[in-house]
């Protein structure tokens, strides 16, 4: 009877870190992780959440070896395989971020988060930018409310010159955030943008007027 004890515990004090992650408390939530490890080192769940709170931490060479061990232990762990497609995003490793991303993506479908990275590493590697829109856009469904997605659809949008659609979303994420730093300096550009365009067309149309007349 004693050794069915364990599981139990392990999943109460799983429970209490995942709380804690939550609520921003990244430290204390590693301290009951790294406890978990010490007893199992093999525990995927630990490893997989030691990852998270390390990346939440911005100690990211920490977060990788965590998400590589979850991975090598098994293949299918998705947050192992997010964690360093997010890890190769942000060092612009676009091929590796890419297939990790879509391992992730395979694993757990419908993951607006896991959406929002893959879509992002898709439009920023040039040759996939379409994909790369069409994906934001999934994420952006499956969460409406999600800033980051807000803001790298929106600029996505900007940068392929869909100025209304841009504006738009830039401005959803200020009336969810007004505060947000991103989104203000993005709308700011928007809006420049769209001054020069109008200026750009009114100088062509003038042209067109003057070579019109007889």
């Amino acid at each position: 009877m004693a050794s069915d004890q364990p599981l139990p515990d392990v999943l109460e004090r799983l429970e209490r870190a995942e709380q804690l992650k939550l609520s921003g408390e990244h430290t204390e939530a590693l301290v009951i992780l790294e406890q978990l490890l010490l007893e199992d080192p093999e525990n995927v769940s630990a490893l997989e959440e030691i990852a998270d709170n390390e990346l939440s931490l911005g100690r990211f060479a920490r977060a990788e070896a965590a998400a590589k061990r979850a991975v090598l232990l098994d293949d299918e762990s998705y947050t192992g395989h997010y964690i360093l497609g997010f890890l190769r995003s942000r060092t612009e490793e676009w091929p590796a971020a890419i297939a990790a991303l879509r391992k992730a993506n395979g694993l757990k479908p419908n993951n607006a988060e896991i959406l929002r990275c893959l879509g992002w590493a898709l439009f920023t590697s040039a040759n996939e930018r379409a994909q790369g829109i069409v994906t934001l856009e999934r994420a952006l469904n499956l969460d409406g409310q999600s800033i980051l997605t807000l803001c790298d659809l929106g600029v996505a949008y900007l940068q392929v010159q869909n100025f209304p659609k841009a504006k738009v979303l830039f401005l959803h994420a200020l009336h969810l955030e007004p505060t947000n730093l991103r989104a203000q300096e993005c709308l700011q550009a928007v809006e420049r943008l769209e001054k020069i365009a109008g200026k750009t067309m009114t100088k062509g149309e003038a042209r067109v007027s003057r070579s019109g007349k007889k």
